[in-house]
């Protein structure tokens, strides 16, 4: 078992080479029995929240049941006794890491709240929810999760015009990726048109990892399988590079706009022959994120790699994904199709979640 010193020491390496770890975790007995706290400690930077993971909180978690209880004796729908457990979770959850976000300037120390489900396809819908959640939280250091549907790329544009901080979710897609870097653009530019300030907006975008090799590898020849994924981040990461090193982000950024974050999210392996760190030692790079779950938290502190090599044999990830294009693949088709059965389990989570609190 690693050492406190040793769990400090690679995390700490991690962050000095430009990347913060997140927790993909959030339930009441984290918060209050000082876990995260420690977790933080450790170096950790923030936490990510979504229907499946609030699901399983409520459903195992003893210290919800007694407001589970009280809750289900008033005269609530099953969406406002949900929204009541989890804004006032989020809100704990945010003031364990205002520490980390005072220390770090508003780098870090962000905790993710998603929009509901059924609003994946409601641009309207979306923004109000999102604009009343980040309110009812009231903490700067919340975000506000909504997927990157085209719908959730038009509540982006204006959510940062709102000045909310936002984890855009479920991208698979390079071409999507950069239409979110253009929405964002666009909602800074009619901030700041108002002559309103940028500065403390974040936005990650959460760009799904294991998944995309799940999907693919038994399509591929044994010399590509656990490869695709990991290839897409590092073509999305030159994306990146590209588009927020030109001159016309320069421009915005000299008014004091952020850069959008690639947060790699779904890093845990769903292949147990693969290596479980692979996600995470293989991402590592300048100005991104990696939220992961328990376990691939506690196996890259065990015997995780901190070495910077996300930017590196970008040539060879190329190569590789049009080798995967060659065998008639459609990564962006299949894109398409995971962003969509990711809505789906979203929203059976979702589902199963109020049917705990009817």
């Amino acid at each position: 078992m690693a050492t406190e010193n040793e769990k400090m020491s690679i995390l700490t390496d991690v962050k000095n080479l430009g990347q913060q770890i997140w927790l993909d975790n959030l339930s009441r007995s984290l918060v209050q029995s000082g876990e995260l706290a420690r977790m933080l400690e450790e170096g950790v930077c923030g936490v990510t929240s979504n229907p499946a993971i609030f699901q399983k909180a409520f459903a195992a978690d003893p210290l919800y049941a007694g407001d589970v209880a009280a809750l289900k004796t008033q005269n609530l729908t099953a969406k406002q006794r949900y929204e009541t457990l989890a804004v006032a979770d989020v809100r704990a959850a945010c003031d364990v890491c205002l520490k980390e976000y005072e220390a770090d300037g508003g780098r870090s120390g962000f905790v993710s709240l998603e929009v509901s489900p059924e609003l994946a396809h409601d641009a309207a819908g979306t923004v109000v929810e999102a604009r009343r959640l980040f309110r009812e939280i009231g903490r700067p250091n919340a975000m506000i999760k909504i997927p990157a549907t085209d719908a959730g790329l038009a509540a982006l544009e204006t959510l940062v015009s709102d000045g909310l901080n936002i984890n855009l979710t479920l991208l698979f897609s390079r071409r999507q990726t950069v239409k979110a870097y253009e929405a964002y653009v666009r909602g800074i530019r009619a901030r700041l048109a108002r002559g309103e300030a940028v500065g403390g907006i974040r936005v990650v975008a959460s760009f799904f990892i294991s998944r995309i090799d799940n999907a693919l590898d038994s399509n591929l020849p044994e010399h590509l399988r656990g490869k695709t994924a990991i290839a897409l981040a590092k073509a999305a990461y030159a994306d990146w590079q590209d588009f927020f090193g030109g001159a016309d982000f320069a421009a915005l950024a000299g008014q004091g706009a952020n850069r959008v974050r690639l947060l790699w999210a779904s890093t845990g392996v769903k292949n147990p022959a693969y290596p479980p760190t692979l996600y995470v030692d293989s991402l590592i790079g300048e100005d991104t994120v990696n939220t992961v779950p328990d376990a691939t938290l506690q196996a890259f502190i065990a015997g995780g790699t901190a070495r910077a090599e996300l930017a590196e044999n970008t040539d060879g990830a190329l190569a590789a994904l049009e080798e995967v294009a060659g065998l008639g693949i459609d990564v962006e088709a299949l894109a398409e199709r995971l962003q969509q059965d990711g809505l789906a389990q979203f929203d059976d989570a979702f589902a199963k979640l109020l049917a705990l609190l009817s």
